[in-house]
C-alpha cells in the first residue's frame, strides 16, 4: 500500500489525539536522557513546599505528546510528509504521576501555495482540565511516497 500525504489532505477542523498515563519512569527516563533532575521531579520532600505541593512531572514530555499527535496521528503511517516549523505553547496546570493526558491537534489553517499547515494544540487529563494549550506550524513537503509493508 502507499500512503500519501499531500497539503490538499488537511482539512480545516480535521482533528487528532493521542493518549498516554504519564509515570515515574517516564520522568525518571527523561531526566536520564536530558540531565533535568530539577529537585520539583524527584525530591518530594522539596517538591512538597512547593505550590504544586508534590512532585509533578517534566513540563515538557506534555509537549512530546504534542510532537506525538502531530506525527503518525496527523500525517498517517509510514509517511514523512511534514516538517514542524514552529509550536508555541502555555503550561496551564502541572501534570501529576499517574494523570492521563490526551494530545489534540486540530488543523485550523491551510495556506496551501506555502505548503503550510497551522493547528491549535491542547493537552487535557482525566478530568478534561486543560494542562497545556498552544499553536504549531507544519511545513508539508512535496509529495512523498513509501510503501508500506
Amino acid at each position: 500500500m502507499i500512503y500519501r500525504r499531500r497539503i490538499e489532505d488537511y482539512i480545516v477542523g480535521d482533528h487528532v489525539t493521542f493518549t498516554k498515563t504519564i509515570t515515574e519512569t517516564d520522568t525518571a527516563l527523561f531526566g536520564a536522557i536530558s540531565g533535568d533532575f530539577y529537585p520539583i521531579h524527584f525530591n518530594e520532600s522539596l517538591a512538597s513546599k512547593t505550590r504544586f505541593k508534590g512532585r509533578i512531572a517534566h513540563g515538557v514530555i506534555t509537549v512530546g505528546l504534542i510532537s506525538t499527535v502531530l506525527g503518525v496521528p496527523l500525517q498517517g503511517p509510514n509517511t514523512c510528509c511534514a516538517v514542524e516549523r514552529g509550536l508555541s505553547f502555555r503550561f496551564l496546570l502541572p501534570v501529576r504521576f499517574g494523570d492521563t493526558i490526551t494530545a489534540i491537534a486540530t488543523i485550523s489553517e491551510v495556506i496551501t501555495e506555502r505548503r503550510i499547515v497551522k493547528l491549535d494544540l491542547s493537552c487535557v487529563n482525566q478530568r478534561d482540565e486543560e494542562v497545556l494549550s498552544g499553536t504549531a506550524e507544519l511545513k508539508v513537503l512535496k509529495e512523498v511516497e513509501t510503501k508500506g509493508d
